[in-house]
This record gives structure tokens, sequence and C-alpha cells, in this order.
């Protein structure tokens, strides 16, 4: 497909972490967005913060993304549609209560493109790493856009709802990733689909925030999980020197969703967005240098030993997106300083 450099973009679950940034840079570039949130309420934030762009920016009700035709009536004059809409939190006892809204929701916006997107061209799907994520078991290994993460499918089938909440997550970003690509493909095939689809995996996400929030205690999962980690200093030592996992900040994350409308050859292809490792101590001697009243933590820790069993590659993101990353550095430095203008530090 060619290029997508103006037009009309649906964003689903707009007022997200992660899409209210993607919502500012799609606006910034000039198209107009038509995001959709759960209540009205949800929307007023998202008027308030984008209404410098006056008719640019609506926002439409979708109360239940499991709906088949949950995002039928919004589709039929956008030229993009770009899926964020899925649950990300660590409270589900029964699998189903992740899965099912992340497959159909996920189902429903190609749905919606596929019979009343008439001028869709491009349907970018935000999916995670969690979708390639396996437990390492021979040392280190680097995972590429070939993985899938079969581990947290099949111990969700065997455990059920005494699977641990995080797979019970990966399963379900496994299985609508998936079950996307298997809807495309089978489509495509019967060359029924005017429009070619993009999947990008990001890791954790971190980074300042824009979406509406009152305290630290309502941030979203991976932001309020930082907060404690690297503000509060609630983790022991130990922990500190080998916790921790891969990263990218939200910005680059969301701007990866505009590179996707914006390079033609990505279309047919998934993404790992990731900007690399870290150690939890990272993000905490970071912290410590901009704000040194901030925890110093573990002092014997070196970041050159550092071992880091699994991480992505993301260079078919750089070669093909062209997209760039944010260090440890400046993802602690925006999120501090945005912490501060909050009056929370």
């Amino acid at each position: 497909m060619p290029a997508i450099t103006t037009g009309k973009v649906l964003v689903t679950g707009a007022n997200g972490y992660i899409a209210v940034w993607i919502v500012k840079y799609l606006l910034e570039a000039g198209f107009a967005v038509r995001g959709t949130v759960r209540a009205e309420s949800k929307a007023t934030h998202l008027h308030t913060l984008f209404q410098a762009y006056g008719d640019k920016f609506e926002a439409v009700i979708v109360s239940d993304i499991t709906k088949d035709d949950a995002f039928t009536p919004h589709v039929q004059d956008v030229d993009a549609i770009l899926h964020t809409a899925s649950p990300f939190h660590m409270k589900a006892v029964e699998p189903e209560e992740l899965i099912g809204p992340a497959v159909r929701g996920t189902l429903a916006a190609l749905t919606a493109a596929h019979t009343h997107g008439g001028a869709v061209r491009r349907v970018v799907v935000l999916s995670s790493t969690a979708a390639l994520f396996r437990v390492p078991d021979n040392g280190p290994v680097v995972l590429d856009e070939s993985a899938w993460n079969e581990q947290a499918i099949a111990a969700v089938k065997d455990k059920g709802r005494a699977a641990d909440a995080v797979t019970k997550y990966r399963a379900s970003k496994t299985l609508a990733e998936r079950a996307a690509w298997d809807w495309y493909e089978e489509r495509k095939g019967a060359g029924g689909v005017g429009w070619d689809l993009v999947v990008l995996n990001p890791p954790f996400v971190y980074g300042p925030v824009l979406h509406e929030v009152d305290k630290p205690e309502h941030l979203n999962e991976s932001v309020r999980d930082w907060w404690y980690n690297i503000v509060e200093g609630k983790l022991d030592d130990a922990t500190r020197a080998n916790g921790g996992a891969m990263f990218v900040d939200v910005r680059d994350i969301a701007r990866a969703h505009v590179l996707a409308l914006l390079k033609p050859e990505a279309g047919g292809h998934r993404f790992i967005i990731s900007a690399g490792p870290y150690k939890w101590q990272d993000f905490v001697s970071a912290a410590h240098r901009w704000l040194n009243k901030l925890p110093v933590g573990n002092t014997s820790y070196d970041p050159s030993k550092a071992q880091h069993i699994l991480q992505y590659d993301n260079s078919k993101g750089i070669k093909i997106l062209g997209i760039t990353y944010r260090s440890i550095d400046e993802v602690t430095k925006d999120s501090l300083d945005d912490f501060k203008a909050r009056g929370w530090l």
C-alpha cells in the first residue's frame, strides 16, 4: 500500500497511556483523528488536551469493544485504523477476562475495516513482546519477530485460573495477535482485503504521562510500577541489580504508530519496538543523578557486568520504520519532570 500521509485515522482506546501520545503525534503530523473511548466521561480530558486542533479531533463512544459491530459506525470515512484498545491489568481471575476482550476487540476492528471501511488502507494493531516472550532454558536468548509465546498459551490451557497473572496477560496478547494475522492472511489470500496489516510489539513502556491521572496510585500499570520502584524505592538491592527486562519510551512506541502509516514498506509486517534492556538499578541511578533526594539504590551495582537473559532484536523496526529510541536517562529525566510538574515530587 502507498504511504498514508493525510486523512482521518481511527484510534481505538484513545484515552489510554500510549494512545493519547499517538493521537498527539497524529494531530501534529496533520491527520484528523477520531478516537474511541468507553464513556463520555473519558473524552472530557481529551477534548481539553486537543482543543487547539478544533474539529480535527473527535471522540466517539464504544462502550463494549467485544461486540462484533463495535467499531462499524466509526470506520466509513477513515483512511487508517490504529487499534490500541485491549485490557492490561494483573487482576484477572479467569484467563477469559483478558483473552476474550483482547481477541474479540481486535477482530471487531479488522471486521469493521473489512465490511465498512471502504477508504481504509492500513490497520495497525498494538500488540506486545508478551506475544513473543519465552522463558529461556539454556542461557541468554535474543528473540526476533518470528517468535511466538507458545509457553503462555500452554500454561493457561493447562492451569486455567491457577495460571499466574502475567501468564494470563501474555496469553491474551499472543492469542489476540495470532487471531489478527490468521484473519488477515485468510482474507488476503482470497483477494478480499483492500488494506494491509501492521503489528507493533513493545516491551515495558515507561515515560511521561498525557492521559488523565490525578495521583501516582492511579497511574497505568507499567508507570505505576516505575513510580513505586524508582521514586518510592520499593525494591531490595538484589532485585535492583538483577531484576529487569526490556523497555521503550511511550513517545517512541507512539511515534512508531505514525511511522507505520508513513512507510509503505511496513505493510504486512510485525515489528519489535524496543529501546533495549535494563536492570532496575539503571533507572534508580539515573533518577538519583537527576534528583538526588531520590534513593541511590544498590551502590555495588556494576552495569557492565549485568546479564540480560532475554533480549529482543529491534533491527527490523530501525531498518524499515527508521525509528530511533530514547535512552534510560531521557526516559527518567522526562518522567521526573512530569511528576514534578504534577506536584508529586
